[in-house]
This record gives structure tokens, C-alpha cells and sequence, in this order.
């Protein structure tokens, strides 16, 4: 039971924004603030494939990690190290949490979490996303956002070295004020990934070996 209330919280920030305690407003954007989000969009809509090693926090200080792959457009695989038996990946239009220990699903649609920003065909940071902050500090340069239709579901922080510009942390943030962060590392771009990896309806799937990985 401990164990399935930690990958609860690991897995659950990610995926399941609550309703919010304080509504979150619209940044007064200055014209350098603009061109930042005009690079970061270009950035996002360059990138086609990316391999990382991940390290994620949450909000209560439980930790995890493993190896992370993005392919533009539509997918998405978390795969955890063990001891955690959790699997997350996105294909296309859906999102599925796997806990290979229970042998149980959990699929939502990838335009209810906060993370199908990153994988839609085409990144804008405007119209139906909203900035709700700017930030320059310690050498990075970060973004936060939220749904403008959803502005109580949470929000979501995008952290980029800003020299040569990168991507290299989120965080998303619930309704409740809980914090869950995704730091990468051993990060490589331009890739080819084996589309295995993320066809869950493959009946070879969930096999080990079967998703065609590193």
C-alpha cells in the first residue's frame, strides 16, 4: 500500500491537475520577454526527437528517475528505473500510466495534462496558453503558463539554459499548490527512436524487450 501511495504521487502531479486554490493572471509581457518567447517557440517547434535522463521530485521530496524520450509530434515515454515498475508514455491524442508491479492501466486524454503543450505539432505560448510569469535568475530562463480556459487547473514552468538555448527542466504545479519537477541530463536531440516505443496498443508492448528501446 506505501508503495502504490508513492507512485501515486509521483505519477498522479504530472497528469491529474487539481482545482486550484488562487485563480493565476497574465504576465504585463515586456518586449524582451517577447523576443525570449518567440526563441523558446521556434526552439520547441525545431525539436523533433530528444533522450534524457530524468530526475524527478515531488512535492513531498520522493524522488525517482530513468531515462525519458520526447518524439515531435504526439509522443512522449517516461520509462522508471527500478525499484519503481511505473511506465508512462504518450501516443498521439493519449496518454497512458502503466504500473507493470499491478498490471494496471490508466489512460486520459493528452490534452488534459499539462505536458501535451510539448507535444502538440505546433508550440504557441499564446491563445490558448497563457504566461503568467517571466524569470531570469541563476542562469536560466524560465517560463510559466497555464490553460487560459483552465486557469484553476494548475500551471506548468519550463526551464531553459538560455546559451545555446535548451531545454532542461519543468515543473507542474496543482491546483493545491503542490509541486512535482522534472530535471533532464545526458540530454541528445535529432535522434532516430524506434516508434515501438510508444505504440501501446502493440501487443508486444509491455514485454520486456518488446517496445524496441535502447
Amino acid at each position: 500500500m506505501r508503495a502504490m501511495f508513492r507512485r501515486a504521487l509521483l505519477a498522479a502531479p504530472l497528469l491529474l491537475p487539481l482545482p486550484a486554490l488562487a485563480q493565476p493572471q497574465a504576465a504585463a509581457l515586456s518586449e524582451r520577454d517577447r523576443r525570449d518567447i518567440a526563441a523558446i517557440e521556434a526552439y520547441l517547434n525545431r525539436l523533433t526527437t530528444l533522450r534524457a535522463r530524468f530526475l524527478q521530485i515531488a512535492h513531498n521530496g520522493a524522488s525517482a528517475q530513468g531515462w525519458a524520450y520526447i518524439s515531435r509530434p504526439g509522443r512522449m515515454r517516461f520509462d522508471y528505473d527500478p525499484p519503481e515498475p511505473l511506465l508512462l508514455v504518450a501516443d498521439g491524442n493519449q496518454f497512458l500510466l502503466y504500473d507493470r508491479e499491478l498490471k494496471a492501466p490508466t489512460a486520459l486524454p493528452t490534452s488534459a495534462t499539462p505536458l501535451g503543450l510539448l507535444l502538440r505539432p505546433e508550440i504557441r505560448l499564446s491563445g490558448d496558453a497563457t504566461i503568467s510569469r517571466v524569470q531570469r535568475d541563476g542562469g536560466f530562463l524560465r517560463i510559466t503558463l497555464f490553460r487560459t480556459n483552465d486557469p484553476r487547473e494548475g500551471s506548468l514552468t519550463l526551464v531553459f539554459q538560455p546559451e545555446p538555448l535548451e531545454l532542461r527542466q519543468w515543473a507542474v504545479l496543482d491546483g493545491q499548490g503542490r509541486e512535482t519537477r522534472v530535471t533532464l541530463t545526458q540530454i541528445e536531440t535529432g535522434l532516430a527512436l524506434n516508434a515501438r516505443m510508444f505504440q501501446f496498443n502493440h501487443p508486444q508492448f509491455f514485454e520486456p524487450g518488446g517496445a524496441g528501446g535502447r
